[in-house]
Parts: C-alpha cells; structure tokens; sequence
C-alpha cells in the first residue's frame, strides 16, 4: 500500500518553484513582465524549460490537476521564451512574419516535450481546451498581451489550482482595464465570445457566468458586449 507521500510525488512529480521563482521575481502585481531583467535570467528559465521537456506528464499516474498545471506553467514559461527570443518587439502579433509557412507567433514549433515538439497552438488548443474541461484556463494561459489576463506571479501547481484559477476569474473581471461592468451595462472581452463554446455549459448565459466572479451584478436583460482586444506587449513601462 503506497503512502500519502509517495502518491503525492507520483501524482505530481515536475517541481514548479523555478519557474515560480522567476515569476516573483519578474512580474508585478498587474501580471506585467519585466522581459529586461527576465532576460538575464534566462539561464534560470531555459533549465526549468528543459526540466519540463524531459517530464512529459503520465496521463496514468498523474492527477488531472497535476497535468492541467504543468501545460499552463508550460505554455506561459514558452510565450516569455518566445518573447525573449525576438526582443524586443511592441507585441507577440510582430513575431513570425518571415518564417516560411508560419502565420501566426502561435504557429512557430519550438516547444520541444518529450519526443514531440509543439507550437502553442498545439497546446492551448490541442492538449489544454481538448482535454480538460476547464473554462478557467482562458483567464490563466497568457499569451503576452496586455488584453490578456495578467500573469500570475507564482506558479500553478496541482494542489493549488482551482482556487488559482478561481482567483485568476474574480481579478479579470474585476479588472476595468478588461471589462466595463455596470449593473445596466457591460462590455466584456472578447475572450468570452472566442471561446463561446467553452463557456456554453457553465452557466444559463455570458451575463450569468459573469455575475459569479463580478463584485458589480449584471442586471437581467442586458445585452453583453465585448470590448477591443489591446496585443500591445504586457511589459512593465
């Protein structure tokens, strides 16, 4: 019989603290980098990445919260990559212009996991979104915009999650900067209508899911819009 410890370090058995780490060390309470001083750091994030290469996460021994946490820390810890690899740049939309075949900064493959390498495409959208149903990670993977939610400055870990990404929900949309809520009017981010489909089943409508993280109540009968998305770089100033 296996105990509480051992199940512990079997459930969850990548160690977050560097990545961690850098986080406090980098980012500010609003979840802006200071991509400079992160830079210098790079030894630091480059040897938490490649510790995150050579530990794929074991579907049959890891708890889904252990695996849900590695592919946030994952695809945050890769965008600061990839933004490091181009700075500077006034946003993560002017990366990839001129590789060939690749459109977008989510389309570049250079996430290297285990045996396979990833863009963030592929793990946003084809790992996270695809196999946890966990709307809240639209308020957790940052994909380095100041539209974006802000990045967390600690590290997502399994026995903290959900109430990380509760958190995560309650700030952004309790952040003027992300939505204009009033009990008659609300302009929300247009993550919510992006991802419509992921959030379709959490509650009876947008204005009800909003309403359970927003200290200011959206009247019944208002009609939801959607503010413009800012893709300026979420860089301390």
């Amino acid at each position: 019989m296996m105990d509480s410890n051992s199940q512990t370090a079997l459930s969850n058995p990548v160690d977050h603290s560097a990545w961690d780490a850098l986080l406090k060390k980098h980012v500010n309470d609003k979840g802006l980098v200071n991509y400079k001083a992160m830079m210098k750091d790079s030894v630091a994030l480059n040897k938490y990445l490649d510790m995150l290469s050579v530990n794929v996460p074991d579907e049959d021994v890891w708890t889904d919260a252990g695996q849900l946490a590695y592919w946030i820390n994952a695809y945050n810890a890769f965008t600061v990559k990839l933004i490091l690899n181009n700075y500077p740049v006034k946003s993560i939309k002017d990366i990839a212009g001129g590789i060939p075949f690749v459109n977008t900064p989510w389309d570049v493959k250079f996430i290297k996991i285990g045996d396979e390498t990833y863009d963030l495409n592929n793990i946003e959208h084809g790992i996270i979104r695809k196999q946890f149903d966990e709307e809240r990670i639209h308020f957790a993977v940052v994909c380095a915009a100041m539209s974006c939610p802000r990045l967390r400055n600690e590290a997502y870990t399994a026995e903290k999650l959900n109430a990380q990404l509760d958190d995560q929900a309650r700030t952004f949309f309790n952040d003027e900067s992300q939505n204009k809520i009033s009990k008659d009017q609300a302009s929300i981010s247009p993550i919510l209508k992006w991802y419509g489909g992921d959030f379709k089943d959490k509650a009876p409508s947008l204005r009800e899911y909003v309403n359970q993280y927003s200290k200011v109540q959206i009247n019944q009968g208002v009609d939801v819009g959607f503010t413009d998305y800012d893709w300026a770089l979420n860089e301390q100033k």
